[in-house]
This record gives C-alpha cells, sequence and structure tokens, in this order.
C-alpha cells in the first residue's frame, strides 16, 4: 500500500514508519501545518494514498496551552479530511488515532467501546471532538477511529512518564519527583500499537471506533520495581504535589475483545521487555 502518514516525525511516527516499511508498505510523510487548510489541501492533492494513517496531534495531557489542542487536533483533522475528500479517488482506509483518554474516570473495567465518553482533560475533550467533527465525513471516507491506551518505547519524550522514570534509572539518579504512585495504567508497546495500526488498515470496518490495548495495567510501583530488578539500582521516590493532577484518571484499562475480534492476535510484549529495551537506547 502505498500510505499517506501524518506525524512522521513524532515518537509513533517513527516506529509505524519502520513496521509499515518493513511489511512491505510506501510511506508518504504530510509534512505541512495542519492549521493551514490550503497548506494541507496542496500538499494532499499532489498524492493518491491508497490508504492515510493520521497521527498528529498534541498529544501531551500538560500541554500549556488548552486552545491548541483543539487548533491542531480538531481543525486540523478537519482539514486533513477536506482535503482528503476532495481527491479524485477517495483513499480505500483513513486511520484516525483519537485517544482512550476520552474514557475519563469510569467504574467499570476493563473499558469496552460502548463505554460513554466522559473526559476530564483538554487533550482527552478535543480527541472526542475530533471524534464527533470525524463523522461528519463518513458518506465521503472510510474512516477507522482508534483509541490507543498509554503505550511507551525508545525514543518517546522526556516529559512522558516512563521515559522520565528510564532517564532516571539509566543515570543511576538518587531520588525521582512523582505525582500519583497508585494510578493505574496499560504501558503498552510501540511497536504493538504500530502493528494494529497496520491490521486494521487492511481489516478494520469502516466507521468503528477500536480500543487498542492490552488489558493489562501496573502502577508507577509496578514499573520501578521492574526497573529496579533490571538495573540494581535502588531510587528515592520523592512525591512532589505540582505532579499530582485534580483530575487525575485513576485506572485506564480497556478490553481488546473488539480489536482482536476484526485483527486476530497482536504481538504479545512483556513490560519488562519494553523497559529493557529502552534502558539499552536511554
Amino acid at each position: 500500500m502505498n500510505i499517506l502518514l501524518t506525524g512522521a516525525d513524532g515518537f509513533t511516527g517513527r516506529h509505524f514508519i519502520q513496521s509499515a516499511t518493513q511489511a512491505g508498505h510506501h510511506i508518504t510523510s504530510l509534512k505541512v501545518d495542519l492549521t493551514d487548510p490550503a497548506a494541507v489541501a496542496a500538499q494532499v492533492q499532489g498524492t493518491q494514498p491508497d490508504a492515510v494513517v493520521h497521527l498528529a496531534a498534541i498529544s501531551f495531557v500538560g500541554n500549556a496551552d488548552p486552545a491548541a489542542f483543539y487548533a491542531v487536533n480538531v481543525i486540523g483533522s478537519m482539514n486533513l479530511l477536506a482535503a482528503l475528500s476532495a481527491l479524485p479517488k477517495a483513499p480505500a482506509k483513513v486511520l484516525l488515532a483519537s485517544s482512550a483518554n476520552i474514557y475519563g474516570n469510569c467504574d467499570s473495567s476493563p473499558i469496552a467501546e460502548d463505554q460513554p465518553p466522559a473526559p476530564v482533560n483538554h487533550y482527552a475533550a478535543s480527541k472526542l471532538a475530533m471524534e464527533h467533527m470525524a463523522r461528519t465525513f463518513a458518506d465521503r471516507l472510510p474512516m477507522v477511529i482508534t483509541r490507543p491506551f498509554n503505550y511507551t518505547g525508545a525514543g518517546q519524550g522526556g516529559q512522558f512518564l516512563i521515559p522520565k522514570l528510564v532517564d532516571h534509572f539509566a543515570r543511576r539518579a538518587p531520588y525521582i519527583e512523582l505525582g500519583n504512585l497508585h494510578a493505574e495504567r496499560e504501558f503498552n508497546d510501540v511497536r504493538m500499537v504500530c502493528q494494529a495500526y497496520l491490521d486494521l488498515l487492511q481489516h478494520g470496518q469502516a466507521g468503528q471506533a477500536y480500543n487498542v490495548c492490552s488489558g493489562q495495567t501496573y502502577t508507577l510501583q509496578d514499573v520501578m520495581d521492574i526497573l529496579t530488578c533490571i538495573t540494581s539500582h535502588q531510587i528515592e521516590v520523592m512525591v512532589n504535589p505540582a505532579f499530582v493532577r485534580s483530575n487525575e484518571v485513576h485506572r485506564l484499562c480497556g478490553t481488546p475483545a473488539k480489536l482482536t475480534a476484526c485483527t486476530g492476535p497482536l504481538p504479545a510484549i512483556e513490560l519488562r521487555d519494553t523497559l529493557q529495551w529502552m534502558l539499552e537506547q536511554a
């Protein structure tokens, strides 16, 4: 397939390019400001993709400018979909990366795709708004929405939690400042997520949303215990109240049943293997 990719220079984009090219696909990177509709339209018109993977977004929940979430994640996505819908031939599949953060805090666990969304921050709200906006193009573009739960891997930015932990253990730092040690998250491997995206380009049903998850959660203490075991380094944890979010999502765990029913089993990569890989690349 000829895949048009946004966010090629980002963490997920770089790994997706590697996974896709290894699978024999050709990647065309859309390198343009998504908030500039004329520039997006001009570059898209010069392509004829078989499929599109839209990863470009502001993804750090703690980003200081709330308006930027909506400008990029919603309006930028709208500009892309408008440009794609104007192509002489529509792509066979358009994959839009949303987020499991749209579910917010909910009592049910693991979370299925029919769980009513309840976003608690601007990142999550912008992703949910993007999903609703995208449905206005459903009559023109065959879209699949993915809702990845937390994932990590080598090359993820240091502002994210797992790379921060890995960096401190790699440097054998004496202490680390953290927030809520008891929040539970999935910490899946970016390589699994990229494989799920490739599989959904082939098999995903247009108009459907799919959780990209494993159903396995960990606390920060669990992650630290694994890093301690790998490195034999003990680190002191100092809880910094500034890092404790008032609207923290306490447990975020999904069920992959719908995804695996569509694509079949995904690569099972243990968190220890992911952390070992990240330490080797640190």
